[in-house]
């Protein structure tokens, strides 16, 4: 069981470990949890199409200021393809509340060049000389809770499961992520899950925090 502040993670029973990355649009329920309200969810790797749908959904809501401001999804998967996106080796996973079937929150991982920046920083001539640059085993995390369930403390049990289930895959991998850096939220759960911010591989003269866990 992991065990947080906020949420107890209880994962189910494998035979042998999961292998990743699963099929698109393949998902498998890998845990069960419960927030201190007492509310039930299920972690799941893998997004089926009607998850991805959601994210999309999610993505594209103009209402919700702080995904738009802290995340490059209204391009990745509002205006972009997920079919694309999971193709760069991405391995997502989501906390599926149970009641209601919503997507309350993600969390991904793939290989990544340490400090290279997010969609919406980059140009186009940046974003073709990046798929060319070896990642060196450096694999990028990034996760994000969508209303009505953000700030209830869901993040920090779901995502450190998410790191745990993820390294046992891929006990080699190097984590980091980048941040705006007015995202005090993600920056402050970066932090507790261990991940000091790195200045030299961050970009201050676009607001732009790179974290690398220790």
């Amino acid at each position: 069981m992991t065990t947080s502040d906020d949420m107890d993670v209880y994962p189910y029973s494998f035979e042998g470990t999961l292998q990743f990355p699963l099929a698109l649009f393949e998902s498998v329920p890998i845990a069960d949890a419960q927030s201190k309200s007492g509310e039930r969810f299920v972690v799941v790797a893998g997004l089926d199409r009607h998850m991805a749908e959601q994210v999309k959904h999610y993505s594209l809501d103009e209402n919700d200021a702080d995904l738009q401001e802290n995340t490059s999804d209204k391009k990745r998967f509002g205006e972009g393809s997920y079919e694309e996106w999971y193709s760069k080796g991405r391995t997502p996973f989501a906390l599926i509340h149970e009641e209601s079937d919503s997507v309350t929150a993600i969390c991904w991982f793939g290989p990544k060049p340490l400090g290279q920046k997010s969609m919406k920083y980059l140009s186009d001539e940046e974003r073709e000389a990046g798929k060319k640059i070896d990642a060196e085993n450096w694999h990028t995390i990034s996760y994000r809770s969508y209303n009505p369930f953000r700030g209830k403390g869901h993040m920090r049990g779901f995502v450190q499961f998410c790191i745990d289930t993820y390294l046992k895959a891929y006990p080699d991998a190097k984590l980091w992520a980048i941040f705006n850096s007015k995202n005090e939220g993600s920056i402050g759960l970066a932090q507790k899950l261990g991940f000091p911010p790195r200045p030299d591989a961050s970009h201050p003269e676009e607001h732009l925090v790179t974290m690398v866990r220790e």
